[in-house]
């Protein structure tokens, strides 16, 4: 895949899609083909640290000792002292702990008791911490630069569908950036598969708007090749359902970023009107004092 389809395929995006009253998300979808994910070997579980951020907050929880305490208060999220483990005994507070959270990061002196008081839940919602992030660390470590490299790490999985679907990038984002994140996740993804050969096509698509294809060829030369890109015969059908598939895993996470954008544009609405009505009753007070 080159650099310029990328960012044709983009430009084409922001044209057909339709503009809406929140920020929309970019998502990278990318369908594979001719994989057993059954076999281990086929499996794709990376995580890819990108170049530019990629629009969205991601929230860190820690798991430390009393060396990274009062560092993980100030730049965490959230942290949990290991002192305070035992505490953690609810199923139901286990539970919504685990999903609570983009990612969890934990002193690595301490990963034992993490994993006995939270590994079950944790584990369960795909949410260890994991060194090949970074997510384990030293108590010695700097969780600064820890915090800052996850707000630009993303994890890629395609263990039992063939379909990845990935943010990359806001609406308003910087196409260039955008692009940047693109190349490193496909280039990233190619190079976990078996072979390039595996991805049946790549696509881009904002949250309410249709899927648009990487390299896509436009419609003169799609009607004058038509003829030459039927299959023949043991040829694998370039079947219709791929854009299909496309869709639908996109459409599964519309919804959900469709909730939160508009959640976040209520909440800085209901933030402006607290405010306003705040500054009436000044207002009025300053009124009173001049009358008198």
């Amino acid at each position: 895949m080159k650099h310029q389809e990328v960012t044709t395929a983009l430009q084409n995006l922001r044209e057909v899609s339709p503009k809406r009253n929140f920020k929309q998300t970019i998502d990278l979808i990318i369908a594979l083909r001719s994989l057993d994910l059954k076999k281990p070997e086929n499996q794709v579980d990376i995580f890819i640290t990108l170049h530019y951020p990629k629009g969205k907050k991601n929230s860190v929880c820690a798991f430390v000792g009393p060396e990274l305490l009062s560092q993980a208060k100030e730049i965490m999220d959230e942290c949990i002292s290991v002192d305070d483990f035992p505490k953690w005994t609810d199923k139901k507070q286990l539970k919504k702990l685990a999903h609570s959270y983009d990612y969890f990061l934990a002193q690595a002196n301490i990963m034992p008791k993490v994993a006995q008081t939270f590994g079950k839940y944790l584990g369960t919602a795909g949410k260890m911490p994991n060194p090949k992030a970074g997510q384990i660390v030293p108590p010695n470590a700097n969780l600064k630069s820890v915090y800052s490299r996850l707000q630009k790490t993303v994890r890629i999985l395609a263990k039992t569908q063939g379909n990845i679907q990935t943010m990359v990038g806001k609406e308003d984002s910087d196409d260039k950036e955008v692009a940047d994140n693109i190349m490193t996740i496909y280039n990233a993804v190619a190079h976990a598969l078996p072979s390039e050969n595996n991805v049946r096509a790549v696509y881009l698509k904002l949250t309410m708007g249709p899927p648009v294809k990487i390299g896509e060829k436009p419609e003169e030369e799609e009607e004058k090749g038509e003829e030459k890109s039927k299959p023949g015969p043991g040829e694998e059908e370039p079947a219709k359902d791929t854009v299909a598939a496309a869709e639908k895993a996109a459409e599964e996470s519309s919804a959900k970023d469709v909730k939160e954008e508009t959640q976040e544009a209520a909440e800085e609405s209901s933030a402006e009107k607290q405010a306003a009505e705040k500054q009436a009753p000044e207002k009025d007070s300053e009124e009173q004092k001049k009358d008198e």
